[in-house]
């Protein structure tokens, strides 16, 4: 995909749906953007999202401004 939307957001999600074993959950840590956030986001039944606080990149790895991204 060459752009991060919600779309595209959702198809990375049933890729991880479909990945998920039988009977199993599968618990996602995600930043606050947009796509990630919106209620217009579908989410399958065997996902939970858990957003990361505000303004904390050193809880995610790939934030540039923790200079370990």
């Amino acid at each position: 995909m060459p752009r991060c939307t919600t779309a595209a957001m959702a198809l990375h999600l049933e890729e991880i749906a479909q990945a998920v074993a039988p009977g199993a959950h599968a618990v996602l840590r995600f930043d606050q953007a947009g796509w990630h956030t919106t209620r217009n986001l579908t989410v399958p039944a065997n996902i939970t999202l858990v957003p990361l606080p505000p303004r904390s990149p050193e809880l995610n790895p790939v934030d540039p401004s923790t200079g370990s991204g």
